[in-house]
């Protein structure tokens, strides 16, 4: 009688298993798709930074301008969205991590917490500031929080984060995101085209785009051609931007049940690449080169491939951006977070 009981259980299990195996099979092919999608525009974008006068943009702009093209010509390739999303969501945390080897723990320890306390700085001026001007030019108040909360934390990546905790429609998480991507892009390039004439130590102007600009991509892009050492400077104080998204969620949702518009607990994601970043930092501090020998050339190769992987990660972001809908809907919201972003940079600078 057991057994009869039992069988028609390992049936129903059996079948949902071929589903579920169906279903990976036939989605597989298109996730790979996806992520061969962004490779080959990131190879595009390597050959591209090599033509004489847009060479010292460097490959991640160049990458993110081809994709921002291709995104308003042909349109999002949504049967493949998913391997770009990965693209431009886990390969960006593999490569920070790996850019941890970079980083001499040492000026961690003398410069962490004093990043941190300026980050939080950026994180309170650029909400309230953005919200401010909101009001003042009668923005759209969720998606100008929205964009306040991704211009002073970790652009899309907070911007994700904090939409189901705040109650926001899906259209203005994704026009958020593409506001962000923009923005952040077009400040990083102003900053590689300004840093020749700023005078700045290598610290200082990592520093500067650490604690001001908007993704992680976009400190990277900005940072890169200062050196390794500005650009692990700047990580750091970017990384502290994103480990603060932790706190910031929980007094958000706070908030969000003292106005009555949360009813149930949420969990929040921790940051686990600032984690793999800090480990990978020690490990390139007090391990390899000391401990244990390591040729030059595994080195170099995974600076390459670190390389690759963020202007991977850069065309999956370059593809989110869709200029008609910044244009029709988001105007007073991108005006506010426009302003902000600026003031933030010039004040960032002269607090250096």
């Amino acid at each position: 009688m057991q057994n009869e009981m039992v069988k028609p259980i390992e049936s129903k299990i059996e079948t949902r298993q071929i589903k579920f195996k169906h279903a990976f099979l036939s989605s597989a092919p298109l996730w790979f798709a996806g992520i061969f999608f962004t490779f080959i525009i990131a190879i595009l974008g390597f050959g591209l930074a090599k033509v004489p006068g847009i060479n010292h943009v460097g490959p991640l702009a160049s990458a993110i301008i081809i994709a921002v093209i291709y995104r308003q010509i042909f349109g999002y390739p949504e049967k493949i969205r998913s391997g770009i999303q990965f693209s431009a969501k886990k390969l960006l945390r593999y490569a920070i991590i790996l850019y941890g080897l970079k980083l001499n723990i040492d000026v961690v320890f003398h410069q962490g917490m004093g990043l941190l306390v300026r980050d939080i700085g950026t994180i309170i001026f650029s909400i309230f500031l953005t919200i401010w001007l909101a009001q003042k030019i009668k923005a759209d108040f969720s998606l100008s929080l929205l964009l306040g909360i991704g211009t002073g934390v970790c652009g899309a990546a907070a911007i994700a984060a904090v939409s189901p905790i705040l109650k926001v429609k899906e259209e203005d998480t994704a026009i958020g995101a593409g506001i962000i991507a923009l923005v952040g892009t077009l400040f990083s390039m102003g900053y590689i085209l300004l840093k020749p004439f700023l005078h700045l130590t290598k610290n200082h102007y990592g520093i500067w785009t650490g604690i001001s600009l908007h993704e992680i991509a976009h400190v990277a892009l900005a940072a890169a051609p200062a050196g390794q050492e500005a650009l692990a400077i700047a990580l750091l104080a970017k990384l502290g931007r994103v480990f603060l998204l932790v706190p910031l969620s929980f007094i958000l949702m706070y908030w969000m049940k003292r106005t009555g518009r949360i009813q149930s607990d949420m969990k929040i994601e921790f940051p686990w690449f600032l984690i793999g970043f800090l480990i990978m930092s020690l490990i390139g501090s007090y391990v390899l080169g000391k401990l244990i020998n390591v040729p030059p050339t595994i080195l170099n190769d995974t600076s390459n491939l670190t390389t690759l992987l963020l202007t991977m990660a850069m065309v999956g972001l370059g593809l989110n951006v869709n200029l008609q809908e910044l244009c029709s809907k988001a105007l007073r919201p991108f005006i506010a977070m426009l302003i902000t972003s600026i003031l933030l940079s010039i004040i960032t600078f002269f607090t250096l």
